[in-house]
């Protein structure tokens, strides 16, 4: 008697359509991992690089190593966050008031700028300078500086009146030590009185039991007001 045995296969329980099922989502898996650590690593990136960015963007005065005499220097904030982004830290000047004369030289003062980003950015310092202080006209204290409109004025010993931010940055230390404080509608005003001197009327001003102006003849008690009519 002759037997004839015949092998089948195992069923694994799993079709051929599962399979690719399961192959799909394990590449789906895959890819979506790979996306994520490229999001993760763009994100990181722009964080870094906009954190450089910040740090040394602005005009800044430091003390130029070489005549240790104030300058103005300006970093290239866009070139440092770009290698930022690398791990990279290339801090490199892109302008100076010692410039073109002394472009070649070694940019020691970077060390300044490095030791303390911020305290030598020229809108600190002015906003430093200013604070605490009163107009020299209307004596109003100074507040929150406007930085992009309403710039508040410096007062010359010749009492001619200029905006700070027409002032040379690395002139700006020596302008603070012998000019005064002015703010934006009193610079406005003595403009206005300096260019058209013909349509001002002056008149001598007291102040009140408030600390406020008022005119010197209205200060005047009633009695000395008769007497100047009278006379």
């Amino acid at each position: 008697m002759l037997f004839h045995f015949a092998w089948y296969p195992a069923q694994s329980g799993v079709t051929g359509r599962e399979e690719e099922v399961v192959g799909m989502v394990g590449s789906n898996l895959i890819l979506a991992m790979i996306i994520v650590l490229v999001a993760g690593g763009v994100v990181f990136g722009s964080a870094v690089a906009l954190r450089t960015y910040l740090r040394y963007r602005g005009k800044r005065v430091i003390t130029c190593p070489e005549t240790r005499k104030a300058a103005a220097v300006h970093v290239n904030a866009t070139n440092a966050a770009r290698k930022a982004i690398f791990g990279k830290s290339y801090v490199r000047l892109d302008q100076c008031s010692r410039w073109p004369e002394r472009q070649n030289c070694g940019q020691d003062c970077l060390s300044q700028v490095n030791a303390d980003p911020a305290a030598c950015l020229v809108w600190n310092i002015v906003d430093q300078w200013y604070k605490g202080k009163s107009c020299a006209y209307c004596q109003k204290p100074f507040a929150n500086i406007h930085w992009h409109d309403r710039h508040p004025a410096l007062m010359a010993p010749d009492h001619t009146c200029v905006q700070w931010n027409e002032v040379p940055p690395e002139k700006l230390p020596e302008v603070f030590g012998s000019y005064l404080p002015v703010c934006w509608n009193c610079y406005i005003a003595e403009t206005f009185r300096r260019k058209n001197p013909e349509k001002i009327l002056d008149r001598t001003w007291e102040r009140g039991p408030g600390g406020e102006y008022i005119p010197k003849e209205d200060a005047a008690p009633p009695a000395a007001k008769e007497i100047r009519r009278a006379s």
